[in-house]
């Protein structure tokens, strides 16, 4: 799960705008913020560039606690 979208929503920016920055199209775009698809690493690093964040900022969490 990403966070691509509330990103997207935080800086006031459109989802043809990111897909016009990583060259995808706009279904490929929306599919990975409305998490249908998740892009891979490299565009996934890509899209941090182009929004100015830290590539950790667009993942959930997914530590897992452990039983003690």
């Amino acid at each position: 799960m990403n966070r691509i979208k509330e990103i997207l929503a935080q800086q006031g920016r459109s989802q043809s705008w990111l897909s016009k920055g990583i060259g995808k199209s706009y279904v490929v775009t929306t599919n990975y913020c409305n998490n249908k698809a998740q892009p891979s690493i490299p565009v996934l690093v890509k899209i941090a560039g182009i929004l100015g964040v830290d590539v950790r900022e667009l993942l959930h969490g997914t530590t897992v606690k452990k039983k003690h």
